[in-house]
């Protein structure tokens, strides 16, 4: 093998760059710091910015750069194979078949050549699961396309082919078929489907903001215990995803089966528009399952003693800056993403298109339900009260 061309970064350089970033570096400061900033957006995109598929340290059973700059200094010394495996505290067939598979073709040994055909000879890379097995990748891509997530996906297909081992696929093998760049399996648009819609991993920042206090507020302290342990149906989470123009869609999440239902805000997301679009909402379910609701303090829940009138809710009221208290609701928020992105108009998507959503949202198998989806879980819990 020839090689020509610009030089590339000592492995050394680019064990650095991953440590910086595992470390909890950004990538371009990472880059910075292990001396190469013209490097960091190569290596970070061809790992899908995937950390575990970065360079890490190599075992001490390997010759490191550093040790075949030594053999390349004792050979131009003159210095023999014994000597300089003395030198290095190596064996000396080590040095010797160092020097017989890493010379150039005019009989030279340049270090920075050795350690890249060393390199390259200890990748041996491998065709993905996904790029081999047509059948598997066409099963995974219909479900992302239906916007499951990978583990839905992984879990999903050991189920619906117990007997077949060809048919298995981790979640992470999806993940990396997507991330990561030239291995071939999936198409690269299919990151749309998931819920981030990233073509690369990224941590995320959450900003809080600043309400003021709703007259008559209940908080969550106050709820019943029973609504903490998910065990009683009934007990709901609610907010809104905002999009541009003021247009805004109310989401609603019973916490025991994660049943959601969307809430359609034509004209606009004041606390009247909040409380009817609720109304009409609720009409529709017994009244087993429609016993509190628990909302953030957003201006939009001011008119909550009217919710209660209308659906028979008892409204309670996070603490400020604490998404977690909805949890499922936070969850569920960030699925609906992938339908509503930000920065898009909220108000050009219908009614019907809402519910073909949430009918969609519900029936997806959750792993909190023990890969049951919502609808059926709703079902059972009906089923039981009747």
């Amino acid at each position: 093998m020839v090689y020509r061309g610009r030089i590339r970064a000592a492995r050394e350089v680019r064990v650095a760059f991953w440590e910086g970033v595992r470390a909890g570096l950004a990538w371009q400061d990472a880059a910075v710091v292990a001396g190469y900033p013209r490097g960091g957006s190569l290596w970070f995109r061809a790992a899908g910015g995937v950390k575990g598929n970065g360079a890490g340290p190599v075992s001490g059973r390997y010759l490191s750069l550093a040790e075949r700059e030594e053999i390349a200094v004792g050979l131009a010394a003159g210095d023999g194979v014994r000597v300089i495996a003395a030198r290095l505290g190596r064996a000396p067939s080590t040095v010797s078949r160092e020097v017989r598979r890493n010379c150039l073709s005019r009989g030279a040994y340049r270090a920075s050549s050795a350690q890249r055909r060393a390199e390259d000879r200890a990748a041996r890379p491998k065709q993905a699961r996904l790029a081999v097995n047509a059948g598997l990748r066409q099963w995974v891509q219909a479900r992302l396309d239906e916007r499951w997530s990978p583990e839905q996906i992984s879990v999903m297909a050991e189920r619906e082919f117990p007997g077949d081992p060809e048919m298995r696929v981790s979640h992470e093998t999806i993940y990396q078929s997507i991330y990561v760049q030239g291995r071939g399996a999936l198409r690269k648009e299919l990151a749309a489907c998931l819920r981030t819609g990233r073509a690369l991993r990224k941590p995320r920042r959450k900003e809080g903001e600043r309400r003021g206090r709703i007259p008559g507020m209940v908080m969550i302290s106050e709820r019943p215990p029973e609504v903490a342990d998910r065990a009683v149906p009934g007990h709901w989470e609610g907010d809104l995803i905002i999009g541009t123009g003021s247009s805004a869609i109310g989401t609603l999440v019973e916490r025991s089966t994660r049943f959601v239902l969307l809430l359609h805000l034509p004209s606009g997301h004041g606390a009247g528009e909040v409380a009817a679009a609720m109304a009409g909402a609720m009409a529709g379910l017994p009244a087993q399952i429609r016993k509190s609701l628990t909302w953030d303090q957003g201006r939009e829940m001011t008119a909550h003693a009217q919710v209660t009138v209308d659906t028979g809710l008892a409204v309670y009221f996070c603490d400020p800056h604490s998404p977690w208290q909805r949890g499922s609701n936070e969850n569920t928020n960030g699925l609906l993403r992938q339908y509503f992105p930000k920065g898009t108009s909220l108000s050009v998507h219908g009614k019907d298109e809402l519910e073909a959503v949430a009918a969609q949202l519900n029936a997806r198998p959750r792993k909190t339900l023990g890969w049951k989806t919502p609808a059926q879980a709703l079902d059972e819990v009906l089923a039981a009260a009747a």
